[in-house]
């Protein structure tokens, strides 16, 4: 997940735990099974107070990996003195408590984001090597093509329809993996196939699907800076290599 995303949910987190904040546990018995929601009235209620926690829970995963921990038993504490408007700490306290909670969770976010782009870093600088030694292999393979631009494909159905123009639309299945064989994209596990521009993927896709025939299917090896370049995306890391099975449908009528 992006770090401005994380933040985000951090800020619903620092709204929720401002709301519940408390200084000491409380010994209680769950009532979870002395709950009556007979009623229409008592089952909203239940929703409401369930939906919360489960938005809250959720959020609070948003902190792992910072080192900053909060009790869901003083949490949920607090939420129930805020609704009986019985708070334990007066709101000054509870102010000078989610300052400095604020000041701690940007500091932490600011080393977990200072790790993922290290990280981030030294995979897109290992997978240059990598890449170079995938393609390199391909190209010595017998039935792989080799285009100036660094794009390599094999032809598995030739075709036999028109090429696109650079100004048509084209429906298309596709599979995309890493060179390490792991998915990231396939329209054939949507069950759908996929409709766009042809001058609106990467520019390995552009270059190919100009050459290619209606009723084709190509294997696309796409080098990093054809694709995405050192800049990662979900499920895809910074210089990757790109493998497509591409199967051109059909030129899309406007």
């Amino acid at each position: 997940m992006k770090h401005h995303s994380k933040l985000k949910l951090l800020s619903v987190v620092i709204a929720g735990v401002f709301l519940s904040a408390c200084t000491q546990p409380t010994e209680q018995t769950s009532t979870s099974d002395k709950v009556n929601l007979d009623s229409q009235d008592a089952k909203v209620s239940y929703t409401l107070g369930a939906g919360a926690g489960q938005s809250l829970s959720a959020n609070l995963e948003m902190l792992e990996g910072t080192g900053i921990e909060v009790d869901k038993e003083l949490l949920a504490v607090g939420f129930v003195d805020g609704l009986k408007d019985a708070g334990k700490l007066d709101d000054e306290t509870m102010q000078a408590v989610m300052t400095e909670f604020r000041d701690r969770v940007t500091v932490a976010m600011e080393e977990v984001r200072a790790a993922e782009q290290a990280e981030q870093a030294k995979v897109a600088a290992e997978n240059i090597e990598k890449g170079e030694a995938f393609l390199a292999d391909k190209k010595a393979q017998e039935g792989i093509v080799t285009l100036p631009s660094g794009l390599m494909y094999r032809v598995i159905t030739q075709g036999t329809g028109a090429s696109p123009a650079p100004t048509d639309k084209v429906k298309v299945h596709y599979k995309g993996t890493l060179i390490d064989g792991t998915q990231f994209d396939s329209s054939y596990d949507r069950g759908e196939p996929a409709t766009f521009g042809v001058t609106q993927v990467i520019k390995g896709w552009v270059e190919a699907l100009q050459l290619m025939k209606v009723g084709g299917k190509w294997e696309l090896f796409i080098p990093a800076d054809l694709a995405y370049g050192a800049t990662a995306r979900p499920s895809i890391p910074g210089n990757s290599v790109l493998v497509f099975d591409v199967e051109l449908l059909e030129i899309v009528s406007e």
